[in-house]
């Protein structure tokens, strides 16, 4: 009976994203877009997949802060945020400026970009620092255990950490198939895509 139930929801998602994108919409929203797409080009970043971390990380709720004190759309620690701004040179920091979305965007974005400058462009490494922490991600690549050629990861020792990069990675397909209009909308793609969505929230 539940893998009946599966397979029906995995139907009707792929329906809802192939036929009525304005509903599928409602679940994936791209709030702030302005925000996103500015300082998305700022640091030379992908818009869907800074969306695509803004949705994983807070949903778009620009009030959110979570049982490990972090803040806003893009959920920066106080720590990481005190840092950031050092290295960004923001005069008069508070941590109340990470209830702006504006500036948490800006700050996230210059967050994943810093990342990005460290892993090589690696972005699933990017990821796995901006959740797990860059130390842990330098770790990891010391260790056979963890990576083959200290170059990529082929095992994430923290759970919550290894479901957080497959998130962020299938709803940043989901957005650059919603929102991207050149994009190529086959029905392969609405197939994978939703398979990839249900995977991982079954």
């Amino acid at each position: 009976m539940k893998i009946i139930r599966r397979v029906l929801l995995f139907i009707v998602f792929v329906v809802l994203i192939m036929n009525v994108k304005n509903i599928v919409k409602e679940f994936f929203p791209y709030k702030y877009s302005n925000y996103i797409v500015k300082y998305s080009q700022t640091y030379a970043l992908d818009p869907y997949l800074v969306a695509a971390v803004i949705k994983t990380e807070s949903n778009f709720q620009e009030g959110a802060r979570s049982n490990k004190n972090a803040y806003g759309l893009m959920q920066i620690t106080p720590d990481t945020a005190e840092w950031a701004a050092e290295k960004m040179e923001v005069k008069n920091f508070s941590v109340t400026m990470l209830n702006d979305p504006e500036f948490n965007i800006r700050m996230g974005c210059w967050y994943l970009n810093n990342l990005r400058e460290e892993f090589d462009g690696n972005m699933e490494l990017v990821l796995a620092a901006y959740n797990g922490g860059r130390g842990n991600v330098q770790k990891w690549l010391k260790s056979s255990d963890h990576s083959a050629d200290g170059k990529n990861l082929h095992y994430i020792p923290f759970k919550e950490t290894d479901k957080y990069v497959k998130k962020v990675k299938v709803n940043y397909s989901v957005y650059k198939y919603l929102y991207d209009k050149e994009e190529k909308k086959s029905i392969g793609t609405t197939i994978d895509i939703a398979y990839q969505y249900f995977k991982l929230i079954n």
